[in-house]
């Protein structure tokens, strides 16, 4: 929201020269009132409509005009600032606002695993606002770093992901000036393999779900042609695995550290 005061030009001051509507000028500024050149500055109707138009000269000063009295939308924008729009209002004579930008910030961050502090390449990282709302992505490089430039300035959430490991999200406040730096552990995901066995060996095709204590579906597999199965980026906990081709069998187990390799399950008809 601009910060930003408009008011009507005083009977003892000069007055703008006529240019076939009303001036409304000021000075863009940013958040050290430090002045903002070439930002460009919109003047649109309500509806929609551009009306004018000015880039700031290297004081910040700016000057469009309106074309007559009413409410209208002011529209500033420029590199490293956050966009700013407003509703002012002309009564007919011209009218100083002057337009205060917020700056963007930097975030820069490395991501690296939990258990030897090696760094993680290729990871999916994704910045969002407080609303959800997608602000960023990108992966990270050789070293696990990422970066991105022209954030505004608050609270996000910076989620990572990588194959093998789990995905985790962490809040971070990005300042108001400079660059804030963030590191992202990752842990290893566990996984769960096995082979599902039939009287006559290998069972093809069968239907694996693996379900977790909540009761939840956290994966679905099927068999290849040497039975195995396989589960990966587990987090640790009580999970059942329901295998399915012949007669239903479930079964239990607690996955912990790195997971569990050999969690075989025999399938067969009654009386086989």
């Amino acid at each position: 929201r601009l910060a930003a005061v408009a008011t009507a030009t005083g009977p003892g001051e000069p007055e703008a020269p006529v240019s076939g509507g009303i001036p409304v000028g000021g000075v863009v500024r940013g958040a050290d009132s430090a002045p903002v050149p070439r930002a460009a500055v919109t003047l649109i109707s309500l509806g929609g409509r551009q009306l004018g138009r000015s880039v700031a000269q290297a004081d910040g000063a700016y000057a469009v005009d309106a074309p007559g009295a009413g409410s209208y939308v002011l529209i500033a924008a420029a590199d490293g600032h956050q966009p700013q729009a407003s509703t002012i209002v002309v009564n007919g004579e011209p009218v100083a606002y002057d337009i205060l930008l917020s700056g963007t910030s930097g975030l820069t961050g490395l991501v690296r695993t939990a258990d030897g502090g090696m760094p993680v390449k290729d990871a999916m990282v994704i910045v969002t606002d407080v609303r959800g709302d997608l602000l960023a992505t990108g992966s990270t490089g050789e070293q696990g770093e990422f970066s991105f430039a022209e954030l505004v300035p608050g609270a996000v959430t910076v989620a990572v992901n990588a194959a093998g490991y789990r995905p985790r999200a962490l809040p971070v406040e990005v300042g108001g000036t400079g660059v804030t730096r963030v590191e992202v552990d990752l842990e290893t995901g566990a996984r769960v393999r096995g082979v599902v066995r039939a009287p006559h060996g290998p069972l093809a095709d069968a239907r694996i779900t693996l379900v977790d204590a909540a009761g939840n579906v956290a994966g679905t597999a099927t068999t290849g042609a040497d039975g195995a199965y396989a589960f990966a980026d587990l987090d640790g906990g009580e999970y059942t695995v329901i295998a399915t081709g012949y007669p239903p069998v479930a079964t239990s187990l607690t996955v912990s550290g790195t997971g569990v390799d050999d969690h075989d399950i025999e399938l067969a008809h009654p009386g086989e």
